[in-house]
């Protein structure tokens, strides 16, 4: 994963069958780089329809658990060789340590597929370089270790007991291979005639052997592409080696270079699906296959003092935020030494479970929302013939802003005895709660039927009669890589790069004088950037205060603009200059008629 102080950042803001050889398939006889439309829908249909999988980080990281040599790491997991600058020689011993004497296939598979997941995506091999598999390309693997299983083959096998897709991450960043470069400023051992050319032949014929033993796979997930070694013509010269082993396996990608913050790639570049990670992106990736991989504390691997677990219900509203903006949600947990999974990772999963149970439904095989803005009771998912409504807040009108397709009717999916009336308004139709108490706090979902395939318009917010009008972030059009709304903080957040921004269209009904006040929050160590407000030809500029944190809000007054008349307009407010870590968290604009 990314670098301990980026994710820091970032944070603020087929199931596997019997082993079977592949069929050996020459480049030229096929052909991965020019994949019909129906063919490639084909191949990702069950990826598209999966909408949960899990993320296991586990390797020789999980002995130490954070800590060398009596000091804490916070956040190296599974980086603690890079944070602790742990030479190979020093590491290696861990090998030894590593006993996983309580590991459980069977065990673990039951826990994601009562979860809800319908997919285990597992670190073949982290940056550290340790395989996860008695490989025989080399000893610096678990068949060297006093484990003496193989764990990716019973994990496979109990994959295809439960039903689900098995899927490898595979680093290709590598900590321990002299081969590999660049080698880090701590590692002391000689360099004599290291060859990454050498290397890539060591990391393919290791590939070989987990798409030719393991069975199909459902993705080959790689990490690690980010330095000047690795190169696009490697990622594409690897994506078609891997697609000739497996015609219908699904590669992420980060097998190529050119990522973007948001996870998606360049046109050029190779990879089925975009990768945002610690994050949603405000938009989803339209026109693109994407998943937001994430934590459920603060480290990947296991981190024996990181007990910064994330609610059940944050945990439950990001899968469905995710699912309504077209994406997959890939949650992570670290196991122990021991090979179990910690208690703090089983409790959220089997209260995800409960719910997947009874809304699932609504999730699986399900198309985005319609709506183009985020609604502020919830979130959509849809299949054809019906809106399914998660009712996050049932204190706010269920407002199915610019609906024009007829409702039918509206029920509980839990029980769809529950009926609820349907009041038309000018901005949409308005499902009626009439005191009705929905059955889950956390996310109540209605289906709502509908009358054919559904068409949204865009509704204008209007100021008021004496022309003032608020803007909050909920209802902002963001546009950028990481700015996303935050329900947590009532604002918008994860402002971390500088070409983001967000503007809202609105109707103002009488033109003059305008106080422009924002609503801000900042913490100390990051306040100081810069930012401009635009609205018709003026520009006003403005540098973020300092706040108590990133939840304390203030409001921070802006010179007064004119606008001249009543009429339709765009306020967008964009990054002139980020401070530390990000711009700001912003929860509105207020424009007051003087």
């Amino acid at each position: 994963m990314l670098l301990p102080s980026l994710l820091a950042i970032a944070m603020s803001v087929s199931h596997a069958g019997p082993s079977a050889k592949a069929p050996a398939l020459a480049y030229q006889q096929f052909d991965p780089l020019h994949e019909s439309k129906d063919a490639k829908d084909a191949r990702m249909k069950w990826f598209r329809e999966a909408r949960f999988g899990m993320f296991i980080h586990w390797g020789l990281y999980s002995v130490p658990a954070g800590a060398w040599q009596g000091k804490d790491y916070n956040n190296a997991g599974e980086w603690l060789q890079y944070s602790a600058q742990i030479k190979p020689r020093d590491y290696e011993p861990l090998q030894q340590q590593f006993n996983p004497v309580n590991f459980d296939a069977e065990k673990w598979v039951k826990i994601a597929k009562n979860a809800g997941m319908k997919y285990i995506v597992i670190t073949s091999k982290h940056h550290e370089g340790f395989g996860m598999w008695p490989s025989k390309q080399s000893t610096w693997n678990i068949g060297h270790t006093q484990f003496h299983r193989d764990p990716l083959k019973e994990l496979a096998a109990a994959c295809k007991k439960e039903g689900l897709k098995l899927c490898f991450y595979h680093s290709i960043m590598d900590w321990h291979n002299p081969d590999y470069l660049p080698r880090k400023p701590w590692d002391d051992r000689p360099i004599q005639t290291p060859n990454i050319d050498k290397y890539v032949d060591y990391m393919k014929a290791q590939l070989k052997e987990l798409l030719t033993n393991y069975g199909p796979i459902g993705i080959l997930w790689f990490d690690g592409e980010w330095e000047d070694t690795w190169t696009h013509e490697r990622g594409v010269n690897l994506y078609k080696y891997i697609r000739t082993l497996q015609p219908n396996i699904i590669v992420n990608n980060r097998v190529d270079t050119g990522r973007t913050n948001s996870g998606a790639s360049t046109s050029e570049n190779v990879g089925d699906y975009g990768t945002p990670e610690q994050s949603i992106p405000a938009n989803g990736i339209p026109g693109a296959d994407w998943e937001t991989c994430m934590t459920m504390n603060d480290t990947w691997g296991f981190h024996a003092t990181d007990h910064d677990w994330k609610s059940p219900e944050l945990l439950i509203r990001n899968l469905v935020d995710i699912a309504s903006k077209g994406g997959n949600y890939l949650l992570n947990v670290g196991p122990t030494s021991l090979g179990e999974i910690p208690p703090g990772s089983v409790d959220r999963l089997a209260q995800m479970g409960k719910w997947t149970k009874v809304n699932g439904e609504s999730l699986y095989d399900s198309s985005p929302s319609p709506f183009p803005k985020q609604l502020h009771w919830g979130r959509v998912t849809q299949k054809p013939g019906k809106l399914y409504l998660h009712v996050f807040d049932p204190t706010q009108p269920i407002l199915l802003a610019g609906l024009k397709t007829p409702v039918k009717r509206v029920f509980e999916l839990a029980n769809p005895k529950v009926t609820f009336e349907i009041t038309p308004s000018d901005l949409g139709p308005v499902v009626n709660l009439n005191g009705t108490i929905l059955p889950d706090n956390i996310d109540s979902v209605l289906v709502a039927e509908i009358d054919g395939a559904p068409r949204v318009e865009t509704v204008m917010q209007m100021s008021d009669a004496s022309g003032n009008i608020r803007l909050d972030g909920i209802d902002g059009e963001v546009h950028g890589d990481t700015l996303a709304y935050e329900p947590a903080h009532a604002a918008l957040g994860f402002w971390t790069n500088a070409g983001d921004s967000v503007s809202w269209k609105f109707r103002l009904t009488k033109g003059g004088e305008y106080n422009l006040t924002l609503q801000v929050a900042c913490q100390p160590d990051t306040a100081g950037g810069t930012f401009e407000v635009m609205i018709g030809s003026q520009t006003v500029t403005s540098t973020v205060p300092a706040t108590k944190d990133w939840n304390t809000f203030v409001k921070l007054d802006l010179p007064a603009i004119t606008i001249p008349s009543s009429g339709d307009y765009t306020l967008t407010v964009r990054a002139s200059k980020l401070g530390a870590q990000a711009l700001m968290n912003l929860r509105s604009v207020t424009l007051t008629r003087k």
